[in-house]
Formats: C-alpha cells, structure tokens, sequence
C-alpha cells in the first residue's frame, strides 16, 4: 500500500512512520514546528522524505495525489495554543489535508485525534468512554480534534472515503504514574494501532486508543472488534520495570 504521512517528524510519526515502512510504501512529510524532530533524525535509509507545510493546498494536494492511504498527523498538539496558532494547521491544514484526498480519490484516511475532544468530562464520567459519545472538548485545541471527526465523517458518507479517527492515548516509553498507567500507549501498540486502522474494513469509526492496560480508563472493545487491534504491553506489567514502582491509588488527579 502506498501511504502518506504528514507530521512525520513529530512524536508520534517519529515512532511510526520507520515501523510502516517495513510494511508498505511510505511517502513522509516534515514540518518544522517547535517541538517536532527535524527530518535528519529519520536515520533509516530510502525513506522519501519532504517538506510541506499542510497550510498550503497546492502543495499538500501534489503530496497526497497517487497515495491509497493517508495517515494525518501535522498539525499543533499545545493543548493551551491560542486559535491563532492552532487555526491554520489544525483547521486549515486538516481540511487542506482531507480536501486533498477527496480530489486524488485516496481510499482511507486515518486521522490523529485526541482524548481532549472528551477531556471536558470529569473524571468519572470518562470511565468506559468508547467514542460514540458526545463530544466535549476541554479546550481549543479540542476543539479542532472534533473538526477532524466532523470533516472525516461528511468525506466518509458523501465521498466515498474511509475515515478512522484515532484518539491516541499517552505515547511514553514507560508510564509513570497512576494517570498514565490508565491512559498509557506504548510505541509498540501505537504501531499496532495504526497498522490495524490501515488494514480495517471500516468505513468511518471513531476509536480510543490505549495499551492493554490492568486499569485503563477507556473502553477498547470497539478498537479490537472493528480494527483487529491486539495491544500486547500493559502498563502494570511495564511499571514494574526495575527501577519503577507502581503508582498509588493517591496519585490518580481528581476530576
């Protein structure tokens, strides 16, 4: 499969864009956004690399055209980012990168999103969230994560386009405290998670997506039955690493 990444220097592309790679085709662009890996971190060699900036529909549409697949990750993750900054990548650049789809006829997209566009519920209530709720942003940039559903869902029932929307969990080597434990995703099921979403036979969905974990805070019934995802690490098992101890109950935030 021949598939299109942007913000593949960013963290979660920098963990996944090599681990594609051994599987299909990859065509990855960079962007240089405080905070992002710059392009000579990617050290595997043949990886087709290239600089777009996704505010820029001509040069986003020549990116995307001949590609099956697109997984979009660009955009500005500052959860406390003013609109000014958000509004051109996250908005902007989204539609630019979904618009661009649409016109090659790309087959799937598979679209970074985030537990922030249900943050707004307290704790509690986040308990057993399986992406059909009602959305609830807690901030801005939530905000923009809920635009993303909303186009991939319009592109999926009036043009013909797979859309499977990701709200990728906490990405850490290791989980460090009782939060993370519940949120955690390690690298290796993030691969897992996207690869699963690439191959799913689903027209639209909506999926949390965390590790296995003893405690986790949402449900993954929907990301195992609908996408084939098998997470493998459980942050538990992970936090008894030599040198980590597992969290008090004490440590979890209140709502």
């Amino acid at each position: 499969m021949k598939v299109a990444i942007t913000g593949a220097n960013g963290e979660i592309g920098g963990i996944i864009a090599p681990a594609l790679a051994r599987e299909h085709d990859v065509r990855l662009a960079v962007w240089e956004l405080p905070g992002t890996r710059q392009p000579a971190e990617f050290s595997e060699p043949g990886l087709d690399l290239h600089r777009l900036d996704i505010r820029d529909a001509s040069k986003v549409s020549a990116f995307v055209r001949g590609a099956d697949a697109v997984v979009h990750l660009a955009g500005e993750r500052e959860m406390t980012a003013s609109w000014a900054r958000l509004r051109g990548p996250n908005i902007d650049g989204t539609f630019n990168v979904f618009d661009a789809c649409r016109e090659h006829s790309v087959g799937k997209i598979v679209f970074a999103s985030s537990s922030h566009v249900t943050g707004g519920y307290n704790l509690a209530d986040q308990e057993g969230l399986s992406g059909s709720e009602t959305v609830r942003p807690d901030s801005l940039y939530g905000v923009t994560k809920v635009f993303g559903e909303a186009l991939g869902r319009y592109l999926s029932d009036f043009h013909d386009i797979s859309v499977i929307c990701l709200r990728i969990g906490w990405v850490l080597p290791v989980p460090h405290g009782d939060w993370a434990m519940r949120m955690w995703l390690s690298p290796r099921d993030l691969c897992g998670l996207v690869s699963s979403a690439l191959s799913a036979q689903v027209r639209y969905g909506v999926y949390y997506g965390i590790s296995n974990n003893a405690a986790r805070l949402w449900d993954l019934g929907p990301a195992i039955k609908d996408l084939g995802y098998l997470p493998v690490d459980d942050s538990a098992r992970s936090a008894r690493e030599p040198g980590l101890d597992p969290p008090a109950p004490a440590d979890l935030p209140g709502p």
